[in-house]
């Protein structure tokens, strides 16, 4: 008889096992309000999915703390495949250490903790895996920076991806950085202030700390949760990325390594600047 493996780590976003589908589908018909009437949905690309294979799914990260477009990325995963196929999300390891229940929900949803073992251990699972390099950076990027592509240099997931030797699906998105208005990124400073002595909040470095315009905050200081604006969002998925070569050898080449990155990032900016095109032009066409 077939038994699952246990890791001997039991904190929450350490087993794979912690996914619920049953809690996931009786999140669906929430998600599917926000997806149908909040945020009104328009995606496309769905069918770069192959049905069956695992895939590195790699999104760029908008909208504060809320990331509704990864939660509307979520539903649309969930309601064409159903909750039984396999799908994890990596999850900042701060995110983690916040909120203890928040932490439990999330790994009932799919979420492990952004740790090399975990997104390994999902992938020869067979399960596909879910991941936003740019993390926090990205996600609180300032207002004039919503439509470019923004990994903060992290090329774990090109790492990731030729060592286990799946393709690479970028995942893009429209509106979503408008849930929130990002003016400005204050964390030097305030990293130079905790130098001098002044704590971080719950003894946790929070790698940013954003200036911004949101619900309910009104004008709010430092990552904290926000209500995202109603802005219509368009998500995106795009056509797969396969490089020339894979294996162990491939992810401990640098100079390889950083030209998969290079290639992912411009390829993902291509079909953002395309997305961008799309509603400003209709947008104009509208006012005219």
């Amino acid at each position: 008889m077939l038994t699952k493996q246990h890791p001997q780590n039991t904190e929450p976003g350490w087993s794979l096992d912690e996914r619920d589908p049953k809690f996931i589908q009786s999140l669906m018909p929430f998600l599917g309000f926000f997806y149908n009437y909040y945020f009104r949905v328009q995606t496309s690309g769905w069918e770069h999915i192959p049905p069956l294979e695992k895939v590195l799914i790699v999104g760029s990260h908008n909208g504060g703390l809320a990331a509704p477009d990864m939660l509307m990325m979520m539903y649309d995963w969930f309601r064409r495949f159903g909750v039984e196929r396999p799908a994890y999300g990596l999850m900042h390891p701060k995110a983690w250490q916040v909120s203890l229940p928040i932490a439990q929900l999330a790994a009932k949803t799919g979420a492990v903790m952004a740790h090399p073992k975990m997104a390994i251990a999902a992938l020869r699972s067979g399960a596909s895996v879910l991941v936003y390099p740019g993390g926090a950076e990205d996600v609180f990027r300032p207002h004039h920076l919503r439509n470019k592509i923004y990994f903060a240099g992290r090329q774990g997931f090109i790492k990731l991806a030729l060592r286990e030797n799946v393709p690479i699906i970028p995942a893009i998105s429209y509106g979503a950085h408008d849930t929130l208005i990002v003016l400005a990124d204050f964390y030097k400073l305030m990293e130079r202030l905790h130098e001098l002595g002044l704590p971080w909040l719950f003894n946790i470095d929070p790698e940013v700390f954003p200036v911004y315009l949101g619900w309910p905050w009104g004008l709010a200081i430092g990552p904290l949760p926000n209500i995202p604006f109603p802005i219509q969002i368009h998500t995106r998925v795009c056509p797969p990325i396969v490089f020339k070569r894979y294996g162990r050898s491939a992810a401990s080449d640098r100079q390889y390594v950083n030209e998969c990155y290079e290639l992912v990032v411009s390829q993902m900016q291509q079909e953002l600047d395309q997305l961008v095109s799309l509603h400003e032009g209709a947008s104009k066409s509208k006012d005219s």
